[in-house]
């Protein structure tokens, strides 16, 4: 089985997320259900949500604070990485996602590539 990496994009506030505390745990029984059923299988790896704070570092520099956002302001909210036979399962259980109840949101599937072992 190839391991999968699935990346949550979300759009977001100047400052934050869109979404308040309550928003999101109003939709973590979505989470848990969509989730479970991927875990059920055999096939999570592991999960989790992004905080908004962050680094990033070039050759030139650390800037602190803010994520990297797209033109639109869409940024990566979260994670997670399976196990499937193919990137068209994964594609069938991403199009169920609870990300994609807003608006310029997506799923980004990436096949992950093993390091050699010997």
């Amino acid at each position: 089985m190839t391991e999968f990496l699935l990346l949550f994009r979300n759009a977001s506030a100047q400052n934050g997320y869109l979404a308040t505390a309550q928003d999101m745990a109003a939709e973590m029984p979505h989470w848990q259900s969509w989730i479970g059923n991927i875990a059920m299988q055999g096939k999570l790896v592991t999960t989790a949500p992004i905080r908004y704070e962050a680094s990033i570092v070039n050759n030139e520099q650390v800037i602190s604070g803010h994520p990297h956002k797209e033109d639109n302001s869409v940024l990566v909210s979260g994670f997670l990485i399976c196990k499937a036979e193919t990137i068209a399962e994964v594609e069938q259980w991403s199009k169920t996602c609870p990300i994609l109840k807003y608006p310029n949101s997506s799923v980004e599937i990436r096949p992950l590539v093993p390091f050699p072992t010997n």
